[in-house]
């Protein structure tokens, strides 16, 4: 088989079972199945009763033949309790193993819950078992049909023993008591008829996984997407929070994995808005990250609101120099010039009206001479012509938000990961660039009629006078 649109419909209606009677939990069940489809592992973050043990139970019913593993562990938890019992026959000749049958080596889904509460003795072992899905039973290693473990904890260990186990989790989920406006959907739900497992023709199997983990292989990474992962790399960095090469391997394979389940073969910006569990490890750190992809995704950098309003507000800034200018002269640039005698002498008449005694008496001369500076067609032209640019790369920029927001609303119709609510918050920002941009355009508009408008030198003047003003500096717009 292929990742066809069969496969893709056969997920979508594989999670709607798997939602059946969960009350929000919709983005918590899907995260935990693409993990399974990558061979990844998911750690739930959060109090009791929460619906975190349901969850892992109802992921182990998507499996076809899958055989479960559950248990709850505390800090008298031994190893036999997760590993198996201890061989007496091999005891008997010399060698140390585990009868493995219905325990973790043997399982294809597996919940652990209070998983930090294990000693270093079983997190050690679990460590292997978890990255390498083997099992050191006696003097040689297991292999074992783990497809992903989803461990439960309330909270996030700080020894290094338990940080490194902590690593093995690829996605990080908190999950909290249901909200009050889903607290009436609960109790209708907890009333209801008992939750019905899916289908046989839904069930994945080994030639499943097997077909995403090929598909995966071939999807590709656009420049775009590494820029950004780059970026938030530096970012955190930045930020004190370490995040290992291998976790960004692993993060790279989950996008590979989101998306060739869905039929494509490119990981898109979008998919992105998967990285907060990837990369933060508690709620407060992963909302941070949110917002960090929801401020650059489907935006350029370039075309930042800031920095082109800035520019636009150079424009604004020269036009108000230049229709409050006054001139002594009508030279285009600006400039006092009197370039023959004759001038000269035209001017002091054109000035005589205006000279008076600055004391009030006779014989001293006070100018008080103002007029409003004019410009030529060609000053007029070049400054007319460099907003016209403007609104032209403006006009583009508009033109490529509206498609960022056309196939984002695309992949919010179709995607099987992606949480509605971060879509929905980028595409309301998305919608507020756009309209900040349109009013940017406008306020560029009304500058470039200023120019157009300004006092204009005569036919005449103008034939004397040719030289060009110096472009209005701003900022430059990638």
């Amino acid at each position: 088989m292929n990742t066809s649109t069969a496969f893709r419909s056969r997920l979508a209606a594989l999670l709607a079972t798997l939602e059946q009677g969960l009350v929000e939990r919709r983005h918590v069940v899907r995260m935990t199945l693409l993990a399974a489809l990558a061979g990844e592992h998911t750690l739930l973050i959060g109090p009791p009763g929460t619906a975190k043990s349901e969850l892992a139970r109802r992921l182990h019913r998507a499996f076809r033949d899958a055989r479960y593993f559950e248990r709850l562990l505390t800090r008298f938890s031994v190893p036999e309790e997760l590993f198996g019992p201890l061989s007496i026959r091999a005891l008997e000749q010399d060698r140390y193993e585990r009868h493995t049958d219905g325990f973790l080596p043997d399982a294809t889904i597996a919940f652990i819950d209070e998983v930090f509460k294990a000693n270093s003795a079983i997190l050690n072992a679990l460590l292997t078992l978890l990255n390498e899905r083997e099992f050191d039973n006696g003097a040689g290693r297991q292999l074992c049909p783990l497809v992903s473990v989803i461990g439960a904890t309330n909270e996030v260990p700080d020894d290094e023993v338990g940080e490194a186990f902590f690593d093995r989790f690829l996605l990080r989920i908190p999950v909290s008591a249901v909200s009050g406006d889903g607290f009436a959907a609960l109790l209708a739900a907890g009333c209801a008829d008992e939750w019905t497992p899916p289908a046989d023709a839904l069930l994945l199997g080994d030639e499943d996984l097997g077909a995403v983990s090929n598909a995966a292989q071939a999807v590709r990474l656009p420049a775009r997407v590494v820029c950004l992962l780059a970026e938030l790399r530096a970012h955190l960095a930045d930020e004190g929070a370490y995040v290992s090469d291998r976790r960004w391997v692993k993060t790279a394979w989950l996008l590979r994995v989101a998306a060739a389940a869905e039929g494509r073969d490119q990981v898109g910006p979008w998919d992105l808005l998967l990285l907060p569990a990837c990369v933060a490890p508690d709620a407060g750190r992963q909302a941070a990250v949110a917002d960090w992809l929801l401020a650059r995704l489907g935006v350029r950098a370039g075309f930042a609101p800031e920095r082109l309003s800035r520019v636009v507000q150079a424009f604004q800034a020269q036009l108000e120099t230049e229709q409050n200018a006054s001139d002594l002269d009508y030279d285009e640039s600006g400039r006092l010039r009197f370039s023959a005698p004759e001038a000269m002498t035209e001017k002091a008449e054109e000035l005589a009206g205006v000279i008076g005694d600055a004391k009030g008496g006779a014989g001293a001369l006070r100018m008080n001479y103002s007029r409003r500076r004019r410009y030529g067609p060609a000053h007029i032209a070049a400054r007319t012509g460099q907003i016209d640019d403007l609104l032209a790369r403006i006009a583009g920029y508009a033109e490529e938000l509206a498609a960022e927001r056309a196939s984002l609303a695309a992949a919010r119709a179709s995607t099987l990961w992606l949480d509605d609510g971060l879509l929905a918050a980028l595409d309301a920002r998305l919608a507020d660039t756009a309209a900040v941009i349109a009013g940017l355009a406008e306020r560029a508009c009304d500058a470039r009629r200023g120019f157009d408008n300004l006092p204009r030198l005569s036919a005449e003047e103008a034939a004397r006078f040719s030289d060009l003003p110096e472009p209005v500096e701003h900022e430059p717009l990638a």
